[in-house]
């Protein structure tokens, strides 16, 4: 019972100092290792013995360090890499590229809640190669955002659409998805198809026609009027906010990575094995080639190239840490036993150990992503316990892991202090409580879905 009531004041304490504003990483780290400093006095080593330093204050820090030594080369890696690439397509102007590809055919449809759920659609998809919220949200808020307002649909609908269009973590370039993979002992690809890949497809279209009927139910409760003769968006030139976008054919570059990953995988041609990073590193030779074919200037083409190290370091710094202090902090809550007592009593409940199980994790996974406004937190805070979970009551571990990683990312879309939502609101002139009260009712849609697919297929 100890553990249990150490295990809630934990996470009580990263919830206020997450909401207060303090750094994640650190506070994680340092919760971390005063759960690991109460295990040892309660006879649980912080390390295995074969790792000992033989001081037990000395052990604690030995926990980090072989935390750090199994992420930065593999995890970690991949990672930087994905990150790097992404900030060099920004660079070069082929996301911009890629964007302004998907947009033109939103363009000709003129029911503007038929244009608000494909929205939506296309957004998802480009979330597979624009794998930042924030980022995705504002490139959308520059180009499609003028259209959706000028076709009479409410701002308030609009930016919602915007904001839930990263709700969804998928894909080899989602560090959620990666490290859901490693915990089902899977390839990135093979997780991405045979695991999230029926369950996102029901999970999207359960989103895109709840944004059809939820925001048209909002607009027309609050009386909403279409605003395109008096909205300043509305006045904006989609092609204006895309300009610096690279050729057309730049547009097929983001997805380079993922063809690549997808064709040598097991599931297709198993004749030549193909890593994230070797497919992103080939990914980057063949755009710096055409972009230097392209533009002629061998100088500027070699100096954007320094965009990709930038990314690397950035994301380091902001997901790379969080990540190991999160996992740190998942191995103190381990080591006390509150997690492992919670799981056991839901395994004691025989018919309904599944159902308990899912709802214990996923209840843990939504209250952390939305309280700490980060997918990527609450998911790699928590995730080592699926494993544990899923075997405790008999099922595989994809069927557990699947609807808990793609909770993560739905409940970051129902926090007001994510960035995404932060940053949509904020140029829209809306209040960040505004905009999550019309995300918030699709995204719990999207909850039941995932959950039920994941049980039907999975």
């Amino acid at each position: 019972m100890l553990g249990v009531i150490l295990t809630l004041a934990a996470i009580g304490l990263v919830a206020y100092f997450v909401i207060k504003n303090y750094y994640p990483p650190i506070i994680l780290l340092l919760i971390g290792l005063v759960l690991l400093f109460i295990a040892y006095f309660t006879g649980v080593a912080p390390v295995a013995a074969k790792n000992s330093t033989h001081f037990f204050a000395f052990d604690v820090a030995q926990a980090f360090t072989d935390l750090m030594k199994g992420r930065l080369p593999g995890l970690g890696l991949n990672i930087m890499a994905i990150a790097g690439f992404a900030v060099y397509m920004d660079r070069i102007g082929a996301s911009k590229s890629l964007v302004k590809l998907c947009v033109k055919p939103l363009q000709a449809i003129r029911s503007p809640y038929v244009l608000l759920a494909l929205t939506y659609v296309v957004g998802q998809f480009i979330a597979l190669f624009v794998n930042s919220a924030v980022g995705l949200g504002l490139l959308l808020m520059a180009s499609v955002y003028p259209l959706l307002v000028a076709l009479g649909v409410s701002r308030t609908s609009a930016a919602a659409v915007i904001a839930t269009t990263c709700c969804l973590d998928l894909g080899p370039s989602s560090s959620n998805a990666m490290r859901a993979a490693d915990l089902c002992g899977m390839d990135v690809v093979t997780y991405f198809i045979q695991g999230q890949g029926p369950v996102a497809l029901c999970t999207i279209a359960s989103v895109a026609i709840g944004h059809f009927f939820v925001q048209r139910w909002f607009d027309r409760r609050e009386g909403a009027k279409a605003n395109a003769e008096n909205g300043p968006e509305s006045t904006m030139d989609v092609d204006k906010a895309l300009e610096g976008a690279g050729p057309a054919y730049y547009a097929i570059l983001p997805m380079l990575p993922l063809f690549l990953l997808v064709i040598f995988s097991p599931l297709v041609y198993k004749g030549i094995k193909l890593s994230l990073v070797t497919a992103i590193i080939v990914s980057l030779i063949i755009t710096l080639v055409i972009d230097i074919l392209t533009r002629r200037d061998f100088k500027q083409c070699c100096k954007d190239s320094q965009a990709i190290f930038e990314g690397m370091g950035k994301v380091f710094t902001s997901t790379v840490s969080l990540i190991v202090c999160a996992e740190l902090f998942a191995l103190g809550l381990n080591k006390i036993g509150g997690i492992s007592t919670m799981i056991q009593a839901a395994a004691s409940m025989q018919n309904a150990g599944l159902v308990i199980m899912l709802l214990v994790m996923l209840v843990i996974m939504i209250v952390a992503a939305i309280v700490t406004g980060s997918g990527n937190a609450a998911f790699f805070a928590f995730s080592p316990l699926l494993p544990e979970a899923a075997s405790s009551v008999g099922i595989p571990t994809l069927a557990l892991v699947v609807p808990v990683q793609l909770s993560a990312g739905i409940a970051r879309t129902m926090s007001p202090i994510a960035g995404v939502i932060i940053a949509v609101s904020g140029i829209t002139g809306l209040t960040p409580i505004d905009l999550i009260r019309r995300t918030i009712p699709v995204m719990i849609i999207a909850v039941v879905v995932s959950v039920a697919s994941s049980l039907i297929f999975l």
